[in-house]
C-alpha cells in the first residue's frame, strides 16, 4: 500500500540549502497541512528520545507508545493536539514558553477547558489578573494543589480531614503501610491503602484472640519476654551441650573443644572487653563430659548478661531460684514448654499494624473512620476531571516551546544550516588543536556506520566532576589532521556552558580539506625519510656497538694474536670509482638537459611536477569531500535520516573555526627564547641556496650563450643560408658519324 498522501491544494514553499531541497514551515497553515506533505520530502523519519537538546519530558509526551523513539505519526499527532485549542496554529512556531490567554480559542471545547484550567492555576498562584501563563507557573502547581483541599488525584492527606480522629487514623495508615504523595506534596492514603489497612487490622485482632489459651501463654503476659530470652542463647546453649557430648565420646579432644592456649594468647594480645566479638565465639563455659551448664558462675563473660536474663525470665518461673545449673534434659524440657506458643507465633497475621497494639486495633475497627476516609477519597476524585486539565495546560506550553525546534530538526534541518541556531543533535563545542568544532554529537560509542559519512570524526570521552561521563563524536571539517591522534586532550563545552575534560579515544580518518590533500604526499615522503633515517641510525648504532665490542675483545687479545698488515682491496677502490663516475655522468646529463630549457619554463616544470604528485591525492580528497554527509553519523546514533544532509566545503568551514589573531591585534616576532644559533644557520642555508640557484641560472645562461651565440631573450638574428646557383654545364661533344 502506498504511503504517498493525497494531492494537497496547499502551496508549499521549498528552499535549497546544503544541496538539499527542504520544505519551509513558516505559518500555521503549513502545520495544519503537514499530514499532506509526502514523507519522502521529510529530512528525517524518526529520532531517539534520549541525547537531544530538548527537554526529555516533552519528548516523552510526544512518544505515545513509550518505545524511546519519535516517528512521523507521533509528531503529527502532537501538532494536531496542540493546534486544536489555539486560534492560530502558527503560535507553535514561535518557540515561546509563555502562552497568551487570548490565544486560546474559546469557541472550541478544548480551548474553553484549557482557559478555565489556566485561570484556576493563575488564581491559585495569586495571579488572577494575569493575561498570560508561563511554563514556570505550571511547574509551580504544587502551590495550587496545596491551597486546594481536594485536587482530583485520589490521594487524601491527613490535613484533608476535618475530624481529628479521622486525621489520626490517616496518620496511622501512613505510619503502618506507607503513604502516596499527593499533588500538594504531602503524604496521603488511597482506596487501596485504606482497604489493606483495615484488612490487616481485622487479621491481627483475629489472630490475637486465638492465642489466649494456657498452653500458649505458659507464663501469661511474660511469655513473650521469656521466649525472647530463650531464643537469645538457644544456639550457644545447644553448642555447649554438643561439645560436652563430644567430650564424653572421646576425652582426647576435650582440650580442643575448650579452644587452645594459642587462641587465648591471641585474644590476650589486644585490649579485652566483656562484650568482645572474638570472646563471644568461645564456648559458654568450660567443656567437660556430662557437665551441666552453669547459669551464673564460671560462664563466658560475653554471655553473662543473656544467661542472667534466661535465668530470671525462664529458669526461675519453671525451676525455682535455687536452680543455678541446667542439664541437657532440662534444657530440652524448657524448650518444649514454649512449643505451643511458638507455633501460634508462626501463624501471626496483621504484622503491619502490630505496632498499634490490639486495643488500638479494636478501637479503630469499631469506629466510623473507614467510611469517613472513603468519603474524603470520593470527594477528591469528583474533581479529577477539572484538575486533570492542569496537566493539559503544561503539555500545551511544552509543545509551544519545543515543537518549533523539533519540527526544524525533523521535517527539515533548518536549524542545522542556520547561522544563529544549533541543531537539537549538536551537543556543544570541542576546543582542540587550535580549533573549535561545533559539529559534536552525543553517541554511545564508535560505530562502523559513521565511516560512511566521509567525514573526519574524532570520538572523545568527556568527564566532569560530579557528573557521569559522556561520549561525543566531533567532526573536524577544516585544517589538517597532523596533530589529531588518540590520547590528545581538549575541552568540551556543552550547551549549558559547562566545561568537560575531553580525550580522543578513536578516530575515523577521512580528508579534512583540499589543502591537506595537496601537502599530504610530501608529508608522507618526509615521514618515510624520517623513519628510514631512524632505522638506519638505529642499525648504525647497533653496528657501532658491535664493532666496539669486537675492537675491545681484540684489544684484550692483542698479546695473543699476531698483527697482520691490511691489504688494499682494489675491487673496492674500483667500485667506488665506477660509482663516482656514474653519479657525475648523471649530474652532467641532467645539467645539460636543464640548460637547454628556457629559463622561464623551469617554474612551470616545477609546478607541473608538484601537480603530478599532488593531483591524485587532491582528486580523491575532492571526491570524498563532495560525498561528505551527516546522515550516517546520525543514523549511528539512532536517527532515521531520509534526506542527504550534505556538508560541503563552505559549510564545513563554518562548522570548524581555526585560530586567528583578533582584528587590530599587534604582533611582535621577537622571541626571547629563540635559538639564535639555529636561526643564524637557517638564514645562512637559505642565502646559500639562493646563491647556488642564481649561480646555476647564470651558468645555464652562459652555456646557452656559448652554444647558440645568443641569450634566450634575444631573437635569432642569423640570416638563413642561400644556396649558390649551380654552375652551367658545358655542351656535350658531337658524336662522330658512324663509318659506312
Amino acid at each position: 500500500m502506498s504511503s504517498t498522501p493525497a494531492a494537497s491544494k496547499h502551496t508549499w514553499k521549498f528552499y535549497r540549502t546544503g544541496g538539499l531541497d527542504q520544505v519551509a514551515l513558516v505559518s500555521g497553515e503549513d502545520l495544519l497541512h503537514l499530514p499532506e506533505l509526502d514523507q519522502k520530502l521529510w529530512v528525517a523519519l524518526s529520532c531517539p528520545v534520549k541525547g537531544l537538546e530538548i527537554d526529555e519530558k516533552t519528548l516523552a509526551l510526544i512518544d505515545a507508545d513509550n518505545d524511546g523513539r519519535i516517528r512521523v505519526a507521533e509528531l503529527l499527532a502532537a501538532v494536531r493536539w496542540a493546534a486544536q485549542p489555539l486560534k492560530d496554529a502558527g503560535d507553535l512556531l514561535r518557540g515561546s514558553d509563555t502562552l497568551a490567554l487570548a490565544a486560546l480559542d474559546t469557541a472550541k471545547p478544548e480551548g474553553k477547558t484549557l482557559l478555565a484550567a489556566a485561570r484556576q492555576i493563575l488564581a491559585g498562584l495569586g495571579k488572577a489578573d494575569a493575561t498570560s501563563i508561563a511554563l514556570a507557573d505550571v511547574a509551580d502547581t504544587a502551590k495550587v494543589f496545596a491551597a486546594a483541599k481536594f485536587n482530583g488525584d485520589g490521594i487524601v492527606p491527613a490535613a484533608s480531614a476535618a475530624d481529628p480522629e479521622t486525621a489520626a487514623v490517616i496518620t496511622e495508615i501512613i505510619a503502618c503501610l506507607g503513604g502516596e504523595t499527593d499533588r500538594s506534596g504531602q503524604p496521603g492514603v488511597t482506596t487501596a491503602k485504606l482497604e489493606a489497612f483495615f484488612t490487616e487490622l481485622a487479621a491481627f485482632v483475629a489472630w490475637t484472640e486465638t492465642g489466649n489459651t494456657s498452653d500458649q501463654q505458659v507464663l501469661g503476659n511474660d511469655t513473650a519476654e521469656a521466649l525472647a530470652a530463650v531464643k537469645a542463647v538457644r544456639a550457644k546453649v545447644e553448642d555447649y551441650f554438643a561439645r560436652c557430648r563430644l567430650a564424653a565420646y572421646d576425652s582426647r579432644i576435650e582440650g580442643a573443644l575448650n579452644r587452645s592456649e594459642a587462641d587465648y594468647a591471641a585474644l590476650a594480645v589486644g585490649q579485652l572487653s566483656a562484650t568482645s566479638a572474638e570472646l563471644a565465639k568461645f564456648p559458654l563455659a568450660r567443656i567437660e563430659a556430662g557437665r551441666p551448664l552453669p547459669l551464673l558462675q564460671g560462664v563466658n563473660p560475653a554471655w553473662a548478661g543473656p544467661l542472667a536474663a534466661l535465668y530470671a525470665l525462664a529458669i526461675v518461673p519453671f525451676f525455682g531460684t535455687e536452680k543455678s545449673t541446667l542439664t541437657a534434659e532440662e534444657w530440652e524440657s524448657l524448650l518444649e514448654k514454649f512449643t505451643s506458643y511458638e507455633v501460634w507465633l508462626a501463624t501471626k497475621a496483621g504484622t503491619a499494624v502490630e505496632k498499634l497494639g490490639v486495643e488500638r486495633a479494636k478501637a479503630i475497627l469499631a469506629s466510623p473512620a473507614k467510611e469517613a476516609i472513603a468519603a474524603l477519597i470520593a470527594q477528591d476524585l469528583a474533581v479529577a476531571t477539572e484538575f486533570a486539565q492542569f496537566a493539559a495546560v503544561e503539555r500545551l506550553l511544552r509543545y509551544q516551546r519545543d515543537l518549533r525546534a523539533l519540527l526544524h530538526n525533523f521535517v527539515n534541518f533548518a536549524d542545522f544550516y542556520s547561522h544563529d541556531r544549533y541543531a537539537i543533535f549538536q551537543a556543544g563545542t570541542l576546543y582542540l588543536d587550535s580549533r573549535s568544532t561545533e559539529l559534536c554529537l552525543r553517541v554511545d560509542g564508535a560505530s562502523p556506520l559513521a565511516a560512511m559519512s566521509k567525514a573526519y570524526i574524532a570520538y572523545c570521552t568527556c568527564t566532569r566532576s560530579g557528573h557521569a561521563s559522556l561520549a561525543i563524536a566531533a567532526c573536524f571539517t577544516q585544517g589538517d589532521s597532523d596533530y589529531l591522534f588518540v590520547g590528545r586532550r581538549g575541552v568540551f563545552y556543552d550547551r549549558a556552558g559547562r566545561d568537560w575534560d575531553a580525550v580522543i579515544t578513536s578516530i575515523v580518518d577521512n580528508p579534512i580539506s583540499i589543502r591537506q590533500a595537496f601537502w599530504s604526499p610530501y608529508k608522507k615522503f618526509i615521514r618515510l625519510v624520517e623513519e628510514q633515517i631512524a632505522k638506519r641510525a638505529a642499525a648504525a648504532d647497533a653496528e657501532a656497538n658491535s664493532k666496539l665490542a669486537t675492537a675491545a675483545e681484540k684489544a684484550a687479545q692483542a698479546d695473543r694474536a699476531k698483527a697482520e698488515p691490511k691489504k688494499l682491496d682494489l675491487a673496492i677502490i674500483t667500485g667506488i670509482s665506477v660509482a663516482i663516475g656514474s653519479i657525475g655522468t648523471f649530474i652532467s646529463m641532467v645539467f645539460a638537459k636543464l640548460v637547454d630549457i628556457p629559463l622561464w619554463q623551469l617554474p612551470l616544470i616545477l609546478l607541473g611536477l608538484m601537480l603530478v604528485i599532488s593531483l591524485p591525492s587532491m582528486f580523491i580528497a575532492a571526491l570524498k569531500l563532495r560525498q561528505r554527509t551527516l546522515g550516517p553519523i546520525l543514523e549511528a546514533n539512532g536517527w532515521a535520516v531520509n534526506g542527504r544532509v550534505k556538508i560541503n566545503i563552505p559549510f564545513g568551514s563554518a562548522l570548524t573555526d581555526l585560530a586567528v589573531l583578533p582584528a587590530g591585534a599587534k604582533r611582535s616576532l621577537e622571541d626571547p627564547y629563540e635559538d639564535k644559533e639555529a636561526a643564524r644557520r637557517k638564514r645562512q642555508a637559505i642565502v646559500l641556496t639562493v646563491l647556488l640557484l642564481l649561480a646555476a641560472i647564470a651558468a645555464g645562461i652562459g652555456w646557452q650563450r656559448w652554444k647558440t651565440g645568443r641569450y634566450f631573450w634575444q631573437p635569432d638574428l642569423e640570416q638563413p643560408k642561400v644556396e649558390a646557383p649551380a654552375a652551367p654545364t658545358a655542351p656535350a661533344a658531337p658524336t662522330p658519324p658512324a663509318k659506312a
